[in-house]
């Protein structure tokens, strides 16, 4: 009998690893690394188990203490694990010495999250953004990181710049970093150039931490067929649709979804990507209310716009995935919004309105709340254009 062999990719293995200061209660250090997890398997790997210590700041030496090392150290030999990731960004130090005494791939929370977006970029314009950031987050790393890559098998946080060339001098990275900054200019100024030609439409932006719904919502809302999957980053690329409501027309734009810690350099690079939401008139600020900490996702969403110069724009809050809180919950409809209404949030914002997107539940209500806002701005864009049904 002819023994049969399975062709299917092996996936990697993964043990994560965080610290939690005083100021980190349990509940959100095992968020944190839920979420971390979630992007080991958005990108392709299995997370086997969890390393956690409290300190009042990580190790300068190795991110843990010496005794948590050594039970990292004795899980990673037996398992014989891929890779350990870190959920804060490591320095140059940190790296070599956790390479020396696990003798795997060491990843941190910005590798990890360059690697998945090196994966999801389509476009001209979001392969060289990614590129830009790699290339920034990997220079002041040079130090054995390219005698590093050489070695690995490959994976994640192998896919990316000079993993066939070991570019070991810092002057030919950064002449790279200048070549990309200028291509980047020369996408941005066709992209601006488009944008000017689109006239004085009314423009909405979807904005949300990821994996929210935005990309459903957008398929719904312009009909089309935008990627959506339930993953982090399933949409990197902004995209732009035109809607009509009521024969009134509008832009709408879904762009990449906002998350923790996210790379400093990868919201510089792409910041020419986030100027649909920088030149938008409306936002539609998501939220996944089944998420237990909504609440927060929505607090470091505000503090992005702010740091893009966008907080202060007029924003209509969508709470998302109704159906799925409710039933986690087991309540009514009604129960579940009165829930939310009489929460901090739900007080402190005036445009709101409550959907299930993957279920269409009150989708109208949602449209002709988005379309009194849309219609009070079109109409001080165009002040003498005729209303339907003026005479």
């Amino acid at each position: 009998m002819v023994k049969m062999h399975s062709t299917a990719p092996v996936k990697e293995t993964a043990v994560l690893v965080a610290v939690a200061d005083q100021n980190t209660t349990a509940q959100q250090l095992d968020e944190h690394l839920e979420e971390l997890a979630f992007l080991v398997s958005t990108s392709g790997a299995e997370t086997l188990t969890t390393f956690t210590q409290n300190l009042p700041k990580p190790d300068i030496r190795t991110y843990v203490g010496k005794g948590k090392l050594e039970d990292i150290k004795a899980y990673v030999k037996a398992r014989e694990v891929d890779m350990v990731v870190f959920d804060d960004d490591l320095n140059p130090s940190q790296v070599r010495n956790l390479e020396t005494e696990l003798g795997c791939k060491i990843l941190d929370r910005s590798l990890l999250i360059l690697n998945i977006f090196s994966i999801r970029a389509k476009t001209a314009q979001s392969r060289t953004q990614v590129e830009l950031a790699q290339y920034e987050y990997l220079l002041p790393r040079l130090t054995r990181m390219w005698t590093h890559l050489s070695k690995q098998k490959g994976g994640i946080g192998m896919k990316g710049p000079g993993e066939t060339e070991l570019e070991t001098d810092r002057r030919i990275v950064r002449d790279k970093i200048a070549l990309l900054k200028k291509k980047l200019e020369k996408i941005d100024k066709q992209s601006h150039t488009q944008r000017k030609n689109r006239g004085k439409m009314v423009r909405v932006s979807l904005v949300g931490y990821t994996n929210v719904g935005k990309s459903t919502i957008m398929n719904l809302l312009s009909k089309s067929d935008v990627f959506a999957e339930d993953k982090l980053f399933a949409t990197v690329d902004s995209t732009v649709r035109k809607v009509v409501i009521n024969q009134i027309p509008f832009l709408l734009s879904d762009t990449v979804g906002f998350i923790r810690k996210l790379p400093h350099g990868l919201i510089e690079s792409f910041k020419s990507t986030l100027d649909e939401i920088r030149e938008a008139d409306i936002l539609l600020h998501v939220l996944d209310v089944s998420h237990p900490y909504f609440e927060d996702h929505y607090r470091v969403v505000k503090n992005t716009l702010a740091e893009i110069d966008s907080s202060s724009k007029r924003a209509f809050v969508v709470f998302n995935k109704v159906d799925k809180y409710r039933a986690e919950h087991q309540l009514t409809t009604e129960e579940a919004i009165q829930h939310f209404k009489e929460m901090h949030l739900g007080k402190e914002i005036d445009d709101q309105v409550f959907i299930s997107a993957a279920t269409k539940w009150n989708m109208d209500e949602f449209r002709e709340k988005l379309f009194d806002l849309v219609e009070e701005r079109f109409y001080t864009i165009f002040p003498n254009y005729l209303k339907k049904g003026a005479y």
